[in-house]
């Protein structure tokens, strides 16, 4: 899809994030993974009139059985479908094989994420910085990683080490690369806190956004509480533009159809209609509740001048 063809109001995570520094409060990310249950992140941004960022990773492309073709064309056909008027993002996230970053811009994605958080420094530096110079060309917006956010799920990445993000690394990878937005480690982790409490390294923050003006990325958004998000968000000088969430969307949809284990994006289509309407209403709520109670981005559409 070219640029020329996309709708006016899907924009790139470069333009959201802008916004939202400017305004104060945290574009949510949300993956739902499940290719129906775009609808309900896309009807709950709509209800609150919030930008919003729809979302899925190489892993989730691979764990659920979708293609990226397949995850654009539910997007976009979902966009036209349900007459959504607010900003939004279709993102591509934690990938590190350039043949799906390249399939998902063919798609229409207009954000990409290169994950090379696991390289050393300098390897990272070269590919996020090789990955930006391809993305820009193609007016898609890159975020990249460094330091390693842990996991406890496996499914967005394949690794539950923690390395947190060195401020002065921070400056010299973002000058080097040209990226646009930074997914730091700052203590959160993706999937649900078992053990250890969700926490926020708030010095260490404070140092990486005193050093480089890149737009800040928060992966693990999900259990995290409200409060320190909001501070997270409200830092001098800009916070955090962009929070991840997923597990939280995934435990509200099998909560409501009673189930336990994921299951397959053939899988969950399969389900009767009452079944699989009453999972999405819960996605949809859970996602109205994190605009409202936890970004603070409802009605800040309007900001957007689209």
């Amino acid at each position: 899809m070219s640029l020329l063809s996309k709708p006016h109001n899907v924009i790139t995570l470069k333009t959201a994030s802008v916004m939202a520094e400017r305004g104060k409060y945290a574009i949510g990310s949300f993956s739902p993974r499940y290719t129906p249950v775009i609808r309900s992140v896309l009807r709950a941004a709509q209800r609150t009139q919030s930008p919003f960022i729809c979302q899925i990773s190489q892993k989730e492309l691979e764990r659920y059985g979708i293609t990226p073709a397949e995850f654009g064309a539910a997007f976009y056909e979902m966009i036209e479908a349900e007459r959504i008027t607010v900003p939004a993002v279709l993102h591509l996230d934690h990938t590190k094989v350039f043949s799906v970053i390249e399939e998902a811009i063919q798609a229409g994605f207009t954000s990409v994420m290169i994950d090379a958080s696991e390289k050393p420094l300098e390897e990272n530096i070269r590919i996020s910085k090789e990955v930006a110079a391809y993305a820009h060309a193609k007016g898609v917006s890159v975020e990249a990683e460094l330091g390693m956010i842990g996991t406890t799920d496996f499914i967005e990445t394949d690794n539950d080490e923690e390395l947190y993000t060195d401020p002065q690394e921070a400056k010299r990878f973002v000058d080097e690369t040209g990226v646009d937005s930074l997914a730091v480690s700052v203590g959160t982790a993706h999937g649900v806190y078992m053990v250890k409490e969700p926490k926020i390294d708030f010095v260490r923050l404070e140092a990486i956004r005193a050093l480089t003006p890149v737009h800040l990325v928060l992966h693990g958004g999900s259990g995290v509480p409200a409060w320190m998000i909001g501070k997270a968000v409200q830092l001098p000088g800009g916070g955090i533009s962009k929070v991840n969430i997923a597990t939280d969307l995934e435990l509200a949809l099998l909560a409501a159809l009673g189930r336990e284990e994921r299951l397959t994006n053939a899988g969950l289509k399969a389900l009767p209609r009452e079944q699989l309407e009453a999972g999405l209403t819960a996605v949809e709520a859970t996602v109205a509740d994190k605009v409202t109670n936890f970004l603070g981005s409802g009605s800040h559409a309007a900001d957007f001048a689209i």
